[in-house]
């Protein structure tokens, strides 16, 4: 099949119609995450994968553990070697590190937030709206 002139102009105006369209999609706001009621929250800095300082003690990753990123992509442990991060985060039944997130400026706002298993125990937890109570 040879090209003509109509069939190239028709093809480069459908390359920029589609082009022109994404360019124009709306961006789609981050939906809440949801953190369960043993997310416990402090710093986290990464030394040397998979030991972390969390809370300034030392800690380790748990083989296979998920670090989200604020934008609840995964983030790998190496990019993030040296930055102190605000987190929510969970342990394994090994005591090491399974579940982070890092928080974003709104998470971060959620107060008060448990930084014990015995706050967390004492405390009561409305998963619905994210939020803690203290007694």
């Amino acid at each position: 099949m040879q090209w003509n002139l109509t069939m190239i102009r028709s093809a480069l105006h459908f390359f920029a119609a589609l082009a022109f369209g994404f360019a124009a999609a709306p961006v789609v706001a981050q939906v809440p995450r949801n953190f369960p009621a043993d997310a416990l929250r402090g710093t986290l800095v990464v030394t040397a994968p998979p030991d972390v300082a969390l809370n300034g003690s030392a800690a380790r990753l748990a083989p296979g553990a998920r670090i989200r990123g604020a934008n609840n992509t995964l983030a790998m442990s190496g990019s993030l070697i040296g930055q102190r991060m605000l987190v929510n985060y969970t342990f394994d039944i090994q005591g090491q590190l399974k579940d982070v997130w890092i928080l974003t400026p709104v998470e971060a706002a959620k107060r008060p937030w448990p930084t014990t298993p015995q706050q967390a125990a004492q405390w009561q937890f409305d998963a619905a709206t994210q939020t803690w109570t203290q007694p």
